[in-house]
């Protein structure tokens, strides 16, 4: 049928012959051998080339709507075959690896693709179709979006060593109230913006550089003192701490995918985290 198609649309045996990459005598032999399985004449042949008969052109129609309907059916198979998770940081942690093996175990011919996201999108790429699903955490708007908690941790204030404040077992907010807080770049989700500022609107407390990324936010803290928060769980590095926070709200981790996108793979994705981080 490709064949046909492709003389259909060059309207000579010569030039269709050269878009398929092959000699003209065979694709001749092929265009004959399907006019005579259909019993009609499908083409009237010129020295100047073809053209289509009124049952070529009824052909060529339904054969262009066939083979339309075969591609976008190949690229449904192929991407049911393909899912892109999306991470923020390390929200795949230390249960990553036994999500892993379980996934992959259910579902050994999926292939899985990775992309991590920085702090400016806490959905890592699901609402531009980026990724099929993230490991995230809330809270952002979840306007569209579905989700299924996986665990909920307390969060800290992330301090250098030296810091007068990180011999103390538990902080309040408001020990930190005249610290300069690092700040997510402007047009971030004002939820997840104002959540990591200490659960108050960007503005409302002494702002310190814009950062994207932990080891941006890590540096921060290092080099000038500025206060962060994390989940107390996150490993800091050398010369750093993470002093809870007993009046700030719990941070949860999700997974996440676009409801309107939800398929038989996400659902099974969804379903493999939970129990891994049971």
């Amino acid at each position: 049928m490709r064949y046909f198609m492709a003389v259909a649309e060059e309207r000579h045996f010569g030039r269709a012959a050269t878009r398929l990459h092959m000699t003209q005598p065979p694709l001749s032999r092929a265009i004959k051998q399907l006019e005579t399985d259909l019993g009609v004449v499908l083409l009237n042949r010129s020295a100047t080339g073809v053209d289509l008969t009124a049952a070529g052109n009824t052909l060529y129609k339904e054969a262009a709507a066939l083979l339309q309907h075969a591609e976008q059916a190949r690229a449904r198979v192929t991407a049911a075959t393909t899912l892109t998770v999306g991470t923020l940081g390390d929200s795949a942690g230390e249960r990553g690896t036994r999500l892993a093996a379980t996934f992959r175990r259910h579902h050994p011919d999926v292939t899985i693709r990775f992309r991590e996201a920085d702090f400016a999108d806490p959905t890592t790429g699901l609402r531009n179709g980026v990724v099929d699903v993230a490991l995230t955490r809330l809270p952002f708007n979840d306007t569209g979006i579905s989700t299924r908690t996986l665990r909920q941790e307390p969060v800290g204030a992330v301090l250098r060593t030296d810091d007068p404040l990180a011999t103390k077992e538990m902080l309040t907010l408001a020990d930190l109230e005249d610290r300069p807080w690092f700040q997510l770049p402007e047009g971030t989700d004002p939820v997840w913006r104002a959540y990591w500022n200490g659960a108050k609107p960007a503005g409302e407390r002494p702002q310190g550089p814009v950062v994207r990324t932990v080891q941006e936010c890590t540096q921060a803290v290092l080099w000038n003192g500025n206060v962060g928060i994390a989940p107390v769980t996150h490993p800091q590095p050398e010369g750093l701490l993470c002093v809870p926070l007993k009046d700030m709200p719990l941070s949860p981790l999700v997974v996440a995918w676009l409801t309107a996108r939800e398929d038989q793979l996400i659902r099974s994705f969804a379903a493999t985290a939970i129990e891994a981080y049971r």
